[in-house]
């Protein structure tokens, strides 16, 4: 390589527009626009220009742009280089160079050693730093690559032990090239930095080496010195070094001028220049035949190559033995070298050597055939030789013709010898020797595709002679190159998903190099909280010790530092309770004397902190000092009191600045008879800023403006938006040639388009629903330099192929354009929300608060998470986001999907009071419509989950006002029974119609359900209660209904629902409702509970407006005081029961095995007015395990 300081053109008439191109190695182009040097006007000028930055290049390559139409081509170029100092010495692999630092010198924060090598060896050790106290650094070539380790001698007793070694930093790939590498390593206080070329990787310095002087420098070789061995032992550096400096003192200029500091041993100061032509199989199309031997006829063949690829598969040669009539394949097959003798069309002998040797290096093959013998040897010279022998003759039955069944061989090949004579690959090329076809000869083609790996997030690459893959297992990433995060940024995006509590993986930045963190989301309440547990969130006593002046706790969280720090960042909110008692034992002291007790909290490592829970930042008060209230006026902190009792300092902290409570110093514990406990409790945020930041743009020339986004190798772009518009641009951001560009191109298609050089690509996403629903859709578009990919919702993501060996760099230079363009065109109407680009989260309220056309926030979230809302309960919409109302159901929770369930005994009763008739009648325009309408009711909708094995028993008694009743039963077969009963019609002007047709819906668990109509009246009049369990006042019942409703029912009841009623949960968790509870009654799970034997059948039965197959009569009867009504009545229940027993026989003949329970039908001979057994003995009723229904 030279270094390019200038250019003199000359004899170029009129001009000669130039252009640059370096090509640094053989194989990679890059191209380095300088400018254009116009030429000179005329036959003898010469043109001049000095270059403002040094170019080292191997190769200049001219581009005309413009010659002289009229004149003759001719161009002179000469090229100067800059001064440049070289001092080179060779390395044989027994010669060493060693330094010594004749006086100590004073310790720096900063030593510098730099270097250049190069080599065809794949491994040898390069430098060998000794100093003070048996540490040592040692920098190592090793399979290509240089690693740093750091060694120290271990002591156990008084009797030192032989070093350990620990690897600190690997950097580089395939450096046995035979170029020049640069090598710089540098000690500062905190870090080291190795820099190879020009790619850079920090280790932090350990604390053994914070202080550490370098003694002794040894080059190329090391030998043992006491405890210190080398890495690599009998590894020593074969190659050349060049500018070796230490602190800019040049270490191969002083041994040259046998400096006393400075011994070298078998050392050359001059670069030998091995001669090792290689070469390159690039595709299917490359192959390599060279003529046969003489010697060969007879079956005597000697053949050894070197090889080096990343396939696992691939052809390496192939002859024929005339004298056996066999063809020899020596190929790779799964990373192994195999041998392959076929003969008359079918293999005669298959073996195999070696492993792994599609790691990239160098590896060597001997293969000889005699006449009795054939064998085949691998890295012979490397220690780990694979050898195998096979005595030959073999048989075959006839020549196979010449074909190659294997895959072809991708990678590099040198030194390649028949019968010990060397193949001149400089012959072959000039066509003096053989035949190839697509093959590069005198050059190594093969590029480490891993190294710098594309891969992140601790993704493993793998690769092949044209790509690379990417594993992302275990790594909580995903996409091509590990990119995008599996999890969520946070508890609201879980929740919003339709998730509940629980503990879940937390991505804080996304694609963003902070780690998901597990993390327990409490979604209980209407906000979403995020919970960070530490080391002790318990109360813990402290006793007083005269031997000690101060108690001290450290608090280690569970989320590591940059987690906490995002975390509280893009939390709405975040609160810590931090709680003191004492007894004895002062707090703060008095506001003019030095705090006893303090905190550190903050950013780490935090800062002191003298307020306590409850209390503001810097006002060194307690909450009590803040509201006046504490025990001593002369204070601030009731612990300050110093009361011979036991009281306590406890509050909330919810400054973010001071969060979270990293350690917690208490002072005022020594003094006899003081106690004290304290509690930090776990830190809690939430709200997601991020989640929620959205923008409305009204106008289609409206749009953000943003610094140009920089994802040059990988970048990935996440929003939501929503939009009446069939059209509009999201998103925009140029460069001189390349962009980068979302937009919907129509109401149901999304395109992802971008160049990075290789001409524009696009991706599209088209959908079968229209995203112009103004509801909101997802998207998420990734562009790496494997593949770009664009997912829409929940469809199938699109994903478009990078160009092999194409540009990768995305190179923007304006501004980031949202909801818009530069040229003001297309533009999107419409709301983006939580727009993210690489982890990042643009804040798009706080610049629409500046920008005309565009408004900050935007509502209507309803509309798309409204079904998350379950069991009729609300959505209501909140500045950012919802909340589900659970006034109208039965459930609770944050989506109403909390069951509320009871343990019920015999003597528990629950009755849910309405209004009085005078209130109904001077108020019934404020009743809720879906219980009263004009006081009368005209249809139920009863629900309610059940478990018990009590038969007969009375699940719900709902009474009137007018001696009309409803209740819900279970007969002895454990299958739920309806009875709408409607006794003594006691009011003359009620009107009584037979023409009324109602529908009774039955359905029990998820089977079909059933109508069933009923000829009568059966409006059900001004209600006046609602009982679960037993019914005290049963007067107004048939005997054996109300001996019934005295036993109460025994057993778990859960989520029931009375219309818009539900008592349960007014029981349970609104106390000051119109419900009265007598008896025990015992919130639990049992509604969702597994059954105590594993095998009983479990189903769910529920009644709405849906059909079912019902397996029991049903029975209307209606009884009134008046004779006449009551004939009436008489004569359509008996009607009505005759025709439904017809019915249930039918129905029950049909009706499957009910799980483990074999269900009898009820004949209709049984069939009585009330079909539960008179005898209501719950003590002899068959026991059977529970099963579980829900009406």
């Amino acid at each position: 390589s030279k270094r390019v300081c200038s250019l003199r053109k000359q004899r170029i008439l009129k001009h000669g527009w130039l252009d640059v191109e370096i090509r640094i190695t053989k194989t990679l182009y890059v191209v380095l626009l300088l400018q254009a040097f116009p030429g000179n006007s005329n036959a003898d000028t010469v043109v001049q220009y000095k270059l403002k930055q040094p170019v080292i290049a191997r190769y200049l390559r001219l581009i005309p742009l413009d010659w002289n139409p009229t004149g003759r081509i001719g161009l002179r170029l000469e090229i100067y280089g800059c001064q440049y100092t070289s001092d080179v010495a060779n390395f044989d692999g027994s010669s060493s160079l060693i330094y010594r630092l004749s006086v100590r010198p004073s310790w720096s924060e900063m030593e510098v050693i730099s270097l250049k090598f190069k080599t065809l060896k794949n491994s040898g050790t390069l430098l060998h730093a000794e100093g003070q106290r048996d540490h040592s650094l040692t920098l190592v070539l090793e399979k290509g690559k240089l690693l740093l380790y750091h060694q120290q001698a271990k002591c156990i007793s008084v009797k030192p032990q032989l070093s350990s070694s620990f690897l600190l930093v690997s950097l580089g790939s395939l450096l046995d090239d035979q170029h020049w590498h640069h090598v710089k390593l540098e000690r500062l206080s905190t870090h080291l930095n190795l820099t190879v070329d020009k790619n850079t990787q920090q280790a932090h310095v350990p604390a053994e080496l914070s202080h550490w002087d370098i003694h002794q420098l040894s080059l190329g070789a090391v030998q043992s010195h006491g405890l210190q061995k080398p890495i690599l032992s009998n590894r020593n550096f074969h190659g050349c070094l060049e500018n070796l400096l230490y602190n800019d003192l040049n270490l191969l200029y002083l041994a040259k001028k046998n400096n006393h500091q400075v011994s070298a041993g078998n050392v050359t100061f001059s670069c030998a220049e091995p001669v090792s032509v290689s070469a390159t199989f690039t595709d299917a199309h490359s192959f390599l035949q060279l003529p046969g031997l003489t010697t060969w006829s007879s079956g005597v063949v000697s053949v050894a190559l070197q090889f080096r690829t990343w396939n696992k598969a691939g052809l390496l040669l192939t002859f024929d033995l005339p004298q056996q009539e066999v063809m020899v394949w020596l190929y790779l097959s799964e990373a192994r070298l195999r041998l392959q003798i076929s003969g008359g069309g079918r293999a005669q002998l298959d073996l195999s050597a070696g492993s792994g040797l599609n790691d990239g290096q160098w590896h060597s093959v001997e293969l000889n055939s005699r006449e009795d013998q054939l064998s085949i040897t691998v890295d012979k010279d490397e220690g780990a030789t694979a050898h195998v022998s096979i005595p030959l003759p073999l048989t075959a039955d006839s020549h196979q013709e010449c074909r190659n069944p294997f895959r072809v061989f991708q990678g590099c090949m040198r030194l390649l010898t028949l019968d010990n004579q060397p193949v001149d690959l400089i012959k072959v090329q000039q066509r003096l020797l053989g035949n190839y076809s697509h093959l590069q000869i005198d050059m190594c083609g093969i590029i480490d595709r891993c190294s710098p790996s594309h891969c992140e997030h601790g993704g493993r690459c793998t690769q092949s002679w044209s790509t690379f893959h990417c594993n992302c297992s275990n790594s909580g990433y995903r996409g091509a190159t590990c990119h995008s995060s599996t999890y969520e940024q946070s508890c609201e995006a879980y929740k919003h998903k339709g998730n509940t509590s629980g503990h879940y993986y937390i991505d804080v930045d996304g694609s963003g190099p902070i780690q998901p963190q597990l993390i327990y989301c409490d979604m209980t309440e209407d906000r979403t909280w995020m919970v960070i547990q530490h080391n002790n969130t318990e109360l813990t006593p402290v006793h007083s010790s005269p031997e000690r002046s101060q108690h001290s706790a450290h608090f280690d969280y569970a989320a590591g530092e940059e987690q906490l720090a995002a975390i509280v960042s893009q939390s709405e909110h975040c609160e810590q309770e931090l709680s003191y008692h004492c007894r004895k034992s002062r707090l703060l002291n008095t506001p003019e004397g030095a705090p006893f007790s303090w905190w550190l909290g903050g950013p780490a490592p935090g800062q002191v902190q003298t307020y306590w829970g409850g209390a503001l930042p810097d006002s060194r008060q307690c909450a009590c000092g803040l509201q006046d209230n504490c025990l001593d006026s002369n204070h601030y902190c009731n612990c300050d009191a110093d009361y011979d009792q036991w009281t306590n300092d406890s509050g909330l902290l919810t400054h973010k600045e001071t969060l979270p409570v990293r350690s917690l110093v208490l002072g005022d514990i020594q003094r006899p008879g003081s106690e004290a406990a304290y509690r930090v409790g776990p830190l809690r945020c939430h709200g997601d800023k991020n989640f929620w930041n959205a923008a409305f743009f009204d106008k289609e020339t409206s749009y953000l403006h943003f610094p140009t986004f920089h994802g040059e190798l990988n970048a990935d772009i996440s929003f939501l938006f929503k939009t009446p518009s069939s059209s509009g641009v999201f998103l925009e951001n140029l460069g001189i040639k390349d962009f980068i560009r979302i937009e919907l191109s129509s109401s149901s298609e999304v395109v992802f388009s971008f160049d990075v050089g290789n001409g524009p690509l696009e991706v599209q996403v088209e959908t079968h629903v229209p995203l112009n629903d103004n509801r909101w859709h997802s998207v998420r578009a990734e562009r790496n330099v494997k593949e770009a990919s664009l997912r829409v919702d929940k469809f199938p993501a699109a994903t478009q192929e990078a160009p092999a060996d194409g540009h990768i760099h995305l190179q923007l230079n304006s501004q980031l354009f949202i909801g818009g363009t530069a040229s003001r065109q297309k533009g999107f109407l419409g709301c983006i929300r939580s727009l993210q680009l690489n982890g990042v989260t643009l804040d798009l309220e706080e610049r629409a608060k500046i920008t005309p056309g565009v408004r900050p926030g935007c509502p209507g979230h309803c509309s798309s998470y409204g079904s998350l809302c379950q069991n009729q309960g609300r959505c209501v919409e909140r500045a950012s986001g919802f909340s589900c109302d659970c006034g109208q159901s039965a459930y609770t929770g944050s989506f109403c999907h909390e069951e509320v369930s009871a343990s019920f005994m015999s003597t528990t009763s629950i009755t849910y009071t309405l209004k009085e008739p005078y209130e109904l009648s001077r108020n019934s325009s404020a009743l809720p419509s879906s219980i009263y309408s004009d006081t009368t009711l005209r249809g139920e909708n009863i629900s309610l989950g059940f478990r018990t094995s009590q038969s007969p028993a009375l699940l719900l008694y709902i009474s009137s006002f007018y001696r009309e009743y409803l209740a819900l039963l279970i007969n002895q077969h454990e299958l739920p029974l309806l009875h709408c009963l409607s006794v003594s019609l006691l009011s003359t002007c009620f009107a009584f119609t037979f023409t009324v047709v109602t529908y009774i819906i039955f359905q029990i668990d998820q089977d079909a359900r059933e109508d069933f109509n009923l000829t009568s009246d059966v409006e059900f009049n001004n209600i006046k209660s609602l009982i679960l369990g037993r019914v005290q006042e049963s007067d107004e019942l048939e005997a054996e209904l109300a001996g019934l409703a005295s036993l109460g029912f025994t057993g778990c009841l859960s989520g029931v629902r009375f219309n818009s009623i539900s008592p349960l949960k007014a029981a349970l968790l609104h106390p000051d409702s119109p419900v009265i509870v007598t008896g025990p009654l015992v919130q639990s799970s049992c509604g969702s509970s597994s059954p105590a034997d594993p095998y009983a059948a479990e189903t769910t039965h529920s009644l709405s407006g849906t059909r079912n197959r019902l397996s029991q009569p049903l029975v209307n009867a209606i009884r009134s005081d008046s004779a006449l009504i009551g004939g009436l009545i008489a004569v359509v229940i008996f009607v009505t029961v005759s025709a439904l027993a017809i019915m249930a026989r039918f129905i029950c003949s049909r009706k499957e095995t009910y799980r483990t329970q074999e269900v009898k039908a009820a004949q209709p001979e049984d069939g009585h007015e009330f079909p539960f057994s008179s005898q209501v003995d719950c003590e002899s009723a068959p026991s059977q395990n529970q099963k579980e229904y829900f009406i």
